[in-house]
């Protein structure tokens, strides 16, 4: 029987393997926002005019990076407690002889449920960072042929 519980909680691990890789691509993503953000600091006092306007709106953006990226990783954090409270219960369940499938099942969607919120917000993050990408439109010069 303690096999069947094994097998039985391979599936919520490979969840956690998956929420791992995405948290250390959050943390990356992160590290590199705080980087950008200390440099548009050093900045924000030396200019002046439509340069500090500039350097306002893309410290704001980043500001809402941080805050998405924040969020992501909460949820994807507790999301994977659920995962461990998972596979416990399954162990629990098998060792202690009480029916705690429900109980399994339930902290196994709320972790699937928490994963795709982090997903979602993920998602929101990579809008707005390149939404900072864009290049403005005088930039460009479409109207000079080339």
């Amino acid at each position: 029987m303690i096999a069947q519980t094994i097998q039985l909680a391979l599936a919520p691990v490979f969840v956690l393997v998956a929420i791992s890789n995405i948290l250390n691509l959050l943390s990356t993503r992160l590290s590199r926002v705080v980087d950008r953000s200390r440099a548009l600091q050093g900045r924000n006092a030396e200019t002046e005019g439509a340069d500090h306007d500039m350097v306002v709106r893309e410290i704001r953006m980043i500001d809402r990076r941080i805050n998405l990226i924040g969020r992501s990783m909460r949820s994807l954090v507790v999301g994977s407690l659920a995962i461990g409270l998972t596979v416990a219960l399954l162990f629990l369940e098998e060792l202690a002889g009480v029916d705690l499938q429900r109980v399994a099942a339930g902290t196994f969607m709320a972790s699937i449920g928490l994963l795709m919120w982090a997903l979602v917000l993920f998602l929101r993050e990579t809008q707005t960072a390149s939404a900072a990408l864009r290049i403005p439109a005088e930039y460009l010069e479409h109207e000079r042929p080339l």
